[in-house]
């Protein structure tokens, strides 16, 4: 069997256990539009100043809670994933096989970044057929090419991340710890419009805010003076994924902790 034939069925398998998991189900997809669908509908009246143009707010929080999407299942639900296959002893035994390291990585990674891709095209959905949000070919493209990419880099950070979350127990207190703070400073709940401009500055160069500025400019090229790609906002995120990667090539451990 080859090592692409080998990936294929990693991500079979991925994608079957990540079906039948009702905690990845409603955290992963479910929360992602009901936080759309709250709170577009609470504030649907209101409108967002950004970068000299009025936008209605579901083209502020569609690309932001895709943002939301993404990380949930590229980072979060991933790296609970790992830390549980590894203290279970999953990964270990999966080393002991002739299927080598990269196809089960890439099986993460892949499983991963289909997650993605339909959280966001379930989140755009949402906003044309009930906020107004216009959508064309330009803007399914572009999005669909950061969520690819930035659920890579998500995915290596995840892995990184797994170096120091010893049990299975604390996986889930470290994602909460770690994304909900990002969410809040990095626009994804609170428009940036409304932080501080300091604040807006810090977080473009952490990993969260690159990818929100970058979906806004795809939805509304206006707000990137014209262009539909940013790509200094994913330059930040491609160089927090090459630093995952770093880092887990020389600290990630296939062995549990406590064995």
């Amino acid at each position: 069997m080859s090592a692409l034939s080998m990936t294929g069925h990693q991500v079979k398998y991925d994608l079957k256990a990540f079906s039948r998991n009702p905690r990845a189900r409603v955290f992963t997809l479910a929360t992602p539009v009901i936080l759309l669908l709250l709170l577009v509908s609470i504030f649907h009246n209101n409108t967002i100043k950004l970068d000299g143009q009025e936008l209605i707010l579901a083209e502020y929080y569609v690309p932001h809670i895709i943002v939301m999407g993404v990380l949930g299942a590229a980072f979060g639900n991933l790296l609970v994933t790992i830390v549980g296959k590894r203290e279970s002893g999953s990964l270990k035994r999966r080393r002991a096989t002739p299927v080598p390291a990269a196809a089960i990585i890439s099986g993460d990674v892949v499983t991963s970044i289909i997650t993605a891709l339909v959280i966001a095209a379930v989140l755009i959905l949402i906003g044309v057929l009930f906020f107004d949000v216009k959508v064309d070919a330009a803007v399914i493209g572009v999005t669909a090419l950061l969520c690819i990419l930035s659920a890579a880099c998500y995915s290596a950070l995840a892995y990184a991340v797994s170096v120091f979350v010893g049990t299975v127990e604390a996986a889930a207190p470290v994602v909460q710890l770690t994304t909900l703070p990002l969410y809040f400073l990095s626009g994804v709940f609170i428009p940036s419009p409304q932080l501080p401009s300091w604040l807006n500055d810090i977080m473009s160069y952490l990993p969260v805010r690159p990818l929100g500025v970058a979906l806004q400019a795809a939805f509304v090229p206006a707000t990137n003076g014209g262009s539909r790609f940013d790509w200094a906002a994913v330059l930040v995120i491609v160089v927090w994924g090459v630093a995952g990667v770093l880092f887990a090539m020389r600290r990630f451990s296939w062995a549990p902790r406590r064995r």
